[in-house]
């Protein structure tokens, strides 16, 4: 069922099935069982904001008041998905994250580190060329890191369904694994509340 409805989205999107591969769907357990193992990434959507959508007109990279930002129950969520990660014994090595202070937030709450990198910013309103650019330069990079630790990525919805082909609740993380060039989604690990 989940398969199936991954590949209609897919379809839906105009993105070609075949640039994907989706793994059989794991149990909570098995999946953090894996993740134990290292080598994986978590692809995570920032948490809940104030409401609306995009930024406030004007608003500028480097300063957050111009921003939408995580609301209350979005930083009490992000501070649970690390606990709940550390909880399942699983081990994260680097943590990347959009300049966007949303999903540094996220971040910085859910891991306590963060490296900001460009190539997670969000693609909401870039033109479709630049989009696919920056998606391959992403994909790239994932399917060459070195897979001992876990890697984090916090993103947002529009990246996440452009490079996986998923839609996310915010906080959501989903695991998946770079393997033979291609980008395999393993499952939710966590949703909130």
């Amino acid at each position: 069922m989940q398969r199936r409805r991954l590949l209609v989205l897919l379809a839906g999107c105009g993105l070609p099935a075949g640039r994907f591969a989706f793994a059989a769907p794991l149990a909570d357990t098995a999946l953090f069982q894996r993740l134990q193992a290292g080598g994986h990434i978590l692809l995570i959507r920032h948490a809940a904001t104030a409401p609306g959508i995009g930024d406030p007109p004007g608003f500028v990279l480097a300063q957050c008041g111009t921003q939408r930002n995580l609301s209350a129950a979005g930083r009490r969520d992000a501070q649970a998905l690390g606990a709940a990660i550390r909880t399942h014994g699983v081990s994260v090595g680097r943590v990347w994250s959009s300049r966007w202070c949303r999903c540094l937030d996220t971040a910085r709450l859910a891991f306590g580190q963060v490296e900001p990198a460009p190539l997670l910013d969000s693609l909401f309103q870039q033109d479709a060329a630049a989009s696919q650019a920056r998606t391959a330069a992403l994909r790239a990079r994932l399917t060459a890191i070195d897979h001992g630790a876990n890697t984090v990525l916090v993103t947002h919805d529009v990246n996440i369904r452009a490079l996986v082909g998923l839609s996310v609740a915010p906080g959501e993380a989903v695991a998946i694994r770079a393997a033979g060039g291609r980008l395999d989604v393993l499952g939710s690990v966590w949703r909130p509340g």
